[in-house]
C-alpha cells in the first residue's frame, strides 16, 4: 500500500464497498474463515511486530493499562481468530426484513437492512480492534478504513497485510480493508473529513480522542464514550455478591471501559460491607480512594477528592463513597456517569427495578458484574465499540449496528392521486 494520499485509500474503499455489498452470506463467511486461518498461520509474525510496539511503548512511558491493551501473545492471536469465526457464524443482517406493510392502494412495502458502505475507525493502542472491526464490517457487507494510532503501528501494519492477503485468496477485493496509519494525523483528518467516502466513523480510545473525533468530524460519528462505571451496594446486598461482583468488575481486567471505577455503598450497609469489600479489593492490589466514612472503616484509604468521582482510572484504583439512599446514589450517577454501564447489588426487587428504570446508561444491570458489557459476551462475536450516545445505536455494537435500512416498494402500476 504505497498510495501518495489518504484520499486514494478512501476512494478505493468506497469502490470496494460496492463489491462487498453484493457478496452473498456464504461469500462473506468464506472470506472471514480465510482471515481466521491467516491470522493463525501468521501468529509468529504478528507477535514479533507486537513485541516491537510494546518495547517502544515502554520506552515512551506508556502506562501498564495501555500496555495491556496493546499486547498480543499467542493466546490473544488465537482469540482474535476465534472471534472472526464467531462473527462468520452469526446470522447475516443484510437483507433482513425489519418492517413493512401493504398500502391501501396495494403497493407492498418492506424495510430491509443494508450495509452502511464504508466504516471508518479511529482508535488507540488496540490491535485487537483492527481485526474485530474489519471482521464485523465485512460480515455486514461494508468496507473499512482504519486508523489505529502510532502505539500499535507495527502490529496493525502486519494485521492489515495479513487480512488483505487472506481476502485475495478468498476471491474478495483486498481493497475492502484500508489503513491510513502511515499518513499519521493526516490520515485521521482524512477520515474525519471524508464526506462522500466515509459513511460512519467510530472512535475508540481515550476521552480526549473521542472528543476530538466528535467535535472535528464532518462525517456521521457514533460516539463510544469513556467508562466511568458505577456499582451500587444497596442496603440488602449479600456479602458474597458484593465482594465477588465488585472484585470481578475491578480486577479481572482493569484497563477496559467496562471495569468498575466507583463503588457506592448504602449508609445502612456501610459498616457491614465496606470492610469486607475493601479487604477483598486490597488483597488484589487495588488502591481505594474513599470518602471520610470509608476511611473511618478501613485503613490505608487514599482520601477521595471531587476529581475521583469523575475519573476513569483504567487501573487498579477504585473510588468508594457512602450514599444515604437509593435516591442519593441515583443523583451521584446522574452527575458523574459517562452513560456506559451501571449495576446495583440488591435483594430488594423494587430497588432493582427502580435502578434499572431510572439510570440512563447504555447498559444497566442488577446483581451482575459490569464486565459483561461486551459484544462477545452479548453474543455478537466481537464488537465495534460500546456506544454511549442514543442515535443511531446504543450499547455494544455488533453486525446489525453496522447496517442502515432502506424501503423497497413493489407495485403494479399504481400512481398517486
Amino acid at each position: 500500500m504505497t498510495d501518495l494520499t489518504p484520499q486514494t485509500r478512501l476512494e478505493r474503499a468506497k469502490e470496494a464497498s460496492r463489491e462487498t455489498a453484493a457478496l452473498t452470506s456464504d461469500d462473506k463467511a468464506r472470506a472471514l474463515e480465510a482471515v481466521a486461518v491467516a491470522l493463525e498461520a501468521n501468529a509468529a509474525r504478528i507477535i514479533e511486530a507486537n513485541e516491537r510496539d510494546v518495547a517502544r511503548g515502554r520506552e515512551n512511558g506508556i502506562g501498564e493499562s495501555l500496555i495491556d491493551r496493546l499486547r498480543l501473545d499467542e493466546k490473544r492471536v488465537s482469540a482474535l481468530a476465534a472471534a472472526v469465526r464467531q462473527v462468520a457464524a452469526l446470522p447475516d443482517p443484510v437483507g433482513r426484513v425489519v418492517g413493512g406493510h401493504r398500502m391501501p392502494n396495494g403497493v407492498a412495502l418492506e424495510q430491509v437492512r443494508v450495509p452502511f458502505g464504508v466504516v471508518g475507525a479511529i482508535y488507540e493502542a488496540r490491535p485487537n480492534v483492527t481485526v474485530d472491526i474489519a471482521a464485523l464490517a465485512l460480515r455486514s457487507g461494508n468496507a473499512v478504513v482504519l486508523r489505529g494510532g502510532s502505539a500499535a503501528r507495527d502490529s496493525n501494519t502486519v494485521l492489515v497485510d495479513v487480512m488483505r492477503a487472506a481476502l485475495g485468496t478468498a476471491g474478495v477485493t483486498p481493497e475492502a480493508i484500508q489503513t491510513v496509519d502511515d499518513f499519521g494525523r493526516d490520515g485521521a483528518k482524512a477520515l474525519m473529513h471524508g464526506r462522500g467516502f466515509i459513511d460512519v466513523l467510530v472512535p475508540r480510545g481515550s476521552a480526549g480522542l473521542i472528543e476530538t473525533v466528535v467535535t472535528e468530524s464532518t462525517v456521521p460519528v457514533i460516539e463510544t464514550g469513556a467508562g466511568n462505571v458505577h456499582i451500587l451496594l444497596d442496603e440488602s446486598a449479600p456479602d458474597d455478591w458484593a465482594c465477588d461482583i465488585v472484585v470481578n468488575a475491578k480486577v479481572q481486567r482493569p484497563s477496559v471501559c467496562n471495569a468498575v471505577e466507583t463503588v457506592l455503598v448504602h449508609r445502612q450497609a456501610a459498616p457491614r460491607l465496606i470492610p469486607l469489600v475493601a479487604s477483598a479489593l486490597m488483597s488484589e492490589g487495588v488502591a481505594i480512594h474513599g470518602d471520610d466514612v470509608v476511611a473511618g472503616l478501613v485503613a490505608n484509604v487514599i482520601p477521595a477528592t471531587e476529581e475521583d468521582w469523575a475519573t476513569e482510572y483504567l487501573s487498579l484504583d477504585v473510588a468508594m463513597k457512602v450514599v444515604d439512599s437509593l435516591d442519593d446514589a441515583l443523583d451521584h450517577i446522574r452527575r458523574y456517569s459517562t452513560g456506559h454501564t451501571e449495576s446495583i447489588i440488591t435483594t430488594d426487587a423494587r430497588n432493582a427495578e427502580r435502578f434499572l428504570a431510572e439510570v440512563d446508561s447504555a447498559v444497566v444491570m442488577a446483581n451482575a458484574s459490569t464486565r459483561f458489557t461486551d459484544g462477545a459476551e452479548f453474543g455478537f462475536g466481537a464488537e465495534v465499540g460500546i456506544s454511549t450516545q442514543k442515535l443511531h445505536t446504543r450499547g455494544p455494537m455488533g453486525l446489525a449496528e453496522l447496517t442502515s435500512t432502506k424501503w423497497l416498494a413493489r407495485g403494479a402500476g399504481q400512481t398517486r392521486g
